[in-house]
């Protein structure tokens, strides 16, 4: 059974950080590619980040230089570090599992059936 769990979001005053942690069940973390995404109030879904099989990374460009995504085979888990925070950075995370190997730019490519639950980060003073 396919199942993803995010954790280590937060309250964060703007220039902080958090790290994002994505632990996956029921398959390997290291055979597909997992993406971050985000939802903001009133806004739809984007991507944020993804990481494919070969450890290759991916950011949109709000992101670049502030977020890494990153992966643990051993714990099976795909993390966020998130520094250097901003307001526009506030929404609800979420991790997804992509049908195959590879990203869809910094996205995954369709079918994607297997999301976490999300965990809300919030930025502000």
């Amino acid at each position: 059974q396919v199942q993803l769990v995010e954790s280590g979001g937060g309250l964060v005053q703007p220039g902080g950080s958090l790290r994002l942690s994505c632990a996956v069940s029921g398959f390997t973390v290291d055979y597909y590619a997992i993406a971050w995404f985000r939802q903001a109030p009133g806004k739809e879904r984007e991507g944020v980040s993804c990481i494919n099989s070969a450890g290759s990374t991916y950011y949109t460009d709000s992101v670049m230089g502030r977020f890494t995504i990153s992966r643990d085979n051993a714990k099976n888990t795909v993390y966020l570090q998130m520094n250097s925070l901003k307001p526009d950075d506030t929404a609800v995370y979420y991790c997804a599992k992509g049908p195959r190997y590879y990203c869809s730019g910094y996205g995954l490519p369709s079918p994607v059936n297997y999301w976490g639950q999300g965990t809300q980060v919030t930025v502000s003073s």
